[in-house]
């Protein structure tokens, strides 16, 4: 599955890491997949979520509210959480049922929402954003890119 992340979808993966170390948690679960397409910036997801009405500073306000920080910093290597775990195969899974050979940041959305337990899927439910919302907006930020320049 990880072969197929792009780039930035990676970037995100490293970037949840690192902030799962920043909150001082000894895992990587939903929140830190989610605060790592933020920090990321760039790609589909963060788009979305920015025209969806909803900024990366509003975003990362209501899952820090909600997650606080640990009391250790931990050490050594950070294991997926079993939901972030299921939230990585379901955006693979989101990956085919669109048609991409491919994993990216919209994917990894996806995923978080389809997942539904996570708390990355409970700040974005909160806050208005469902799987079948996402999944709209996604389709329609990707049509308008894929689709060629008309004179």
């Amino acid at each position: 599955m990880f072969e197929r992340l792009t780039d930035r979808a990676r970037r995100v993966v490293v970037l949840a890491q690192q902030e799962a170390r920043d909150h001082k948690h000894p895992h990587i679960d939903t929140e830190h997949l989610l605060l790592g397409l933020l920090a990321e910036g760039q790609g589909i997801a963060p788009f979305v979520l920015e025209r969806l009405g909803h900024s990366n500073e509003q975003l990362r306000t209501q899952i820090d509210q909600v997650i606080g920080i640990g009391s250790t910093a931990p050490v050594g290597h950070l294991p997926f959480t079993p939901p972030a775990t299921r939230s990585l195969q379901l955006a693979a899974q989101s990956a085919d049922q669109l048609g991409t050979d491919y994993i990216g940041t919209e994917h990894i959305l996806l995923g978080l929402l389809a997942e539904g337990a996570g708390v990355a899927a409970q700040v974005l439910n909160r806050l208005g954003i469902d799987l079948a919302t996402a999944q709209r907006e996604v389709s329609r930020v990707v049509a308008q890119l894929t689709r060629p320049n008309q004179p």
